[in-house]
């Protein structure tokens, strides 16, 4: 029997058992693979088809028996099916516009993943799903076959662990220099793909658009076994900024905010991991965060109106007053001119 189609066998066995099935019974049910050899060969040939199923994902685990049941090998069932996912219509169909809109797009990684997942949505919401009607423009230097083909290696050497080598061009530079990356994950942001990852001749974590890969080879070694292992505490928003303050122009700087009127109950929403509390003299809630980016975050504050004050330091509140009186010098009404 092909040894693909003994392992599809073997799933189906496990997964339709009730009870623990035996090295003696597993013979029974494979006797051209497990049964014509000697013992030894036999049991050898079971264990690398085990350690395949274990490398796919397949929770088999050997028990010893007891009273109620005897030993043998049995499926962890909880670790091998998710939970049922129940969501409302109503979050159905966002889910499939957001799909849609990934796929639309034209550069998303994972995308016969993605339709597949979106023909399931479609199936179990009980009736056809409207597809938006969705533009997205990206820009000139975001389209293209060869930001979707970089893509698609990127998502499958990220999930695989394999290191990529690549030709890369700097903002700063002009020229390509070859680049050996482990690569971490893959962020979009702003219609930008970038590409985080250890960067081997830097010796560093570092930060790829991916629009400036000129060509990339992802390893194609020991394609089973992963090249390396994502730091435990590596979090991508550390490297990919999700707001203006974020941007790693600065020094490190506490900043508080507070919020009054309309934007009392918005601080959680408006400085994501921001510390909210309400104000000790009873005006509104204070909001602390640490920014990298000053300007970014008071060119914010001031969209905002005059419900969000700069309260701390003393150089960011004279830096909001600046920029206003900036404001108010391009707006004034030249002399002689009635405003």
């Amino acid at each position: 029997m092909d040894r693909t189609e003994r392992l599809l066998d073997l799933v189906a066995l496990f997964l339709d058992a009730r009870e623990p099935i035996s090295w003696a019974e597993l013979r029974e049910h494979f006797p051209a693979d497990y049964m014509g050899t000697s013992d030894d060969a036999a049991e050898r040939k079971f264990e690398r088809d085990k350690a395949e199923l274990l490398e796919l994902g397949f929770p088999l685990t050997y028990i010893q028996g007891d009273d109620e049941r005897k030993d043998g090998y049995v499926v962890d069932r909880d670790a091998y099916y998710l939970p049922e996912v129940d969501l409302t219509k109503e979050e159905l169909a966002v889910l499939y516009a957001a799909g849609s809109a990934a796929l639309t797009s034209g550069v998303f990684p994972g995308r016969d993943d993605l339709s597949h997942a979106l023909r399931k949505i479609g199936f179990f919401a009980g009736h056809a799903l409207p597809t938006p009607r969705v533009r997205m423009e990206l820009g000139t230097e975001q389209d293209g076959p060869l930001l979707a083909a970089h893509l698609e290696q990127l998502w499958e050497a990220c999930a695989s662990h394999k290191w990529v080598q690549m030709s890369y061009v700097s903002p700063k530079r002009p020229e390509a220099v070859e680049r050996k990356v482990d690569p971490y994950g893959l962020a979009l942001r702003r219609g930008m793909w970038t590409l985080v990852g250890y960067c081997h001749l830097r010796q560093g974590v570092r930060t790829f658009h991916v629009h400036r890969i000129r060509s990339l080879k992802a390893n194609t070694a020991r394609p089973r076994s992963p090249d390396f292992e994502v730091p435990a505490a590596f979090s991508i928003d550390d490297h990919v900024a999700s707001y203006p303050w974020q941007h790693r122009f600065h020094e490190r700087v506490d900043v508080r905010l507070r919020l009054t009127g309309e934007l009392l109950s918005r601080g959680p929403a408006l400085f994501p991991g921001a510390s909210v509390a309400p104000a000790e003299d009873g005006e509104g809630v204070m909001v602390d965060l640490s920014v990298t980016f000053l300007d970014g975050l008071l060119r914010f504050c001031m969209q905002l109106g005059p419900a969000c004050r700069v309260e701390a330091p003393d150089d960011a509140r004279q830096r909001v007053k600046e920029m206003a009186e900036r404001i108010l010098e391009k707006h004034a009404a030249p002399e002689g001119v009635a405003a």
